[in-house]
């Protein structure tokens, strides 16, 4: 014999929460489980949740589309002549609509980048 003793629960999960949860889930040292558990979902639900995330599937509605911003190149720069012995340090330098601008050596990584643009995006 079965004794049911509460309802049975779907919960609905909006985006934002489950973005949140995978945010959680993709921080340094995070495990699968241990955020699965503390959230009380399956560790196949938050997978579920990860390629919905990759096939773009999952997204905030009314977040902002992402767009093409116009670049603009500078004309030809003859280099500075460089005294024997110094390392030269090229950069990338990102400007932004609102003022803001960002150098970069070359030798940044994408995701460091990312995160950086992704804050001055807020």
């Amino acid at each position: 014999m079965e004794i049911i003793t509460g309802v049975e629960r779907r919960r609905r999960w909006r985006a934002e929460d489950k973005l949140r949860v995978l945010a959680e889930a993709a921080e340094p040292g995070a495990r699968t489980s241990e955020v699965a558990r503390r959230h009380d979902i399956s560790r196949g639900l938050l997978w579920y949740w990860r390629r919905q995330l990759r096939q773009g599937r999952l997204a905030v509605r009314g977040a902002p589309e992402p767009m093409f911003l116009p670049v603009q190149v500078s004309g030809p720069v003859l280099p500075e002549p460089v005294a024997p012995g110094m390392a030269t340090n090229p950069q990338i330098e990102i400007a932004l609509p609102d003022g803001t601008c960002v150098r970069v050596g070359t030798d940044v990584d994408a995701a460091a980048l990312r995160r950086v643009l992704g804050v001055l995006r807020r």
